[in-house]
């Protein structure tokens, strides 16, 4: 059984593999802008049609790139310290403590069974019927895992029962 092995992430082979052709993409893009560049550390030419008019220029490069910005996070709201949203002076008696509220606080309880909802639903469906090639689908998955969980738990019943019988017979 192949336990404590690695599997083999196809997403992880085709992020290092996409980094891999960007940065042969940036080396191309380097060695052209260098060819761009002594090209405009060339001389000027005057125009032999009229011997003593302006000077002419090259052209400004046409593949020139705006300068690099800073990259745009998202911003990360912590659910932990998030105010509660149903915070008005009624929940607060004369002396400023707070009321006891059961229905706030069933809803707390559910909140945290319920876990985050997901930001990428499109992905999760994906992953849940295994749309993406390589990864087994998440029904599959959990049943591995219940069913690991179900042998591990049924092994630690008998040996914690043989150590009961072991110490029973001694005394």
């Amino acid at each position: 059984m192949s336990w404590f092995k690695k599997k083999a992430d196809p997403i992880s082979d085709r992020a290092r593999a996409l980094n891999e052709e960007i940065a042969q993409l940036e080396a191309q893009i380097k060695v052209l802008d260098a060819r761009v560049q002594e090209e405009e550390a060339q001389p000027r030419l005057r125009s032999t049609v009229l011997p003593h008019g302006e000077t002419l220029s090259h052209p400004a490069p046409r593949n020139s790139h705006p300068p690099a910005q800073e990259p745009i996070f998202e911003e990360v709201r912590n659910v932990a310290s998030a105010p509660d949203p149903a915070t008005t002076p009624e929940h607060y008696n004369d002396l400023g403590v707070r009321k006891y509220d059961l229905p706030a606080l069933l809803r707390r309880i559910r909140n945290q069974f319920q876990g985050p909802s997901t930001t990428n639903p499109k992905l999760v469906s994906y992953l849940a019927a295994g749309g993406i090639q390589g990864l087994r689908p998440l029904r599959y998955e959990k049943r591995v895992a219940r069913n690991r969980f179900i042998f591990f738990v049924f092994f630690l019943f008998l040996v914690l029962l043989g150590l009961v019988l072991v110490f029973a017979k001694r005394h």
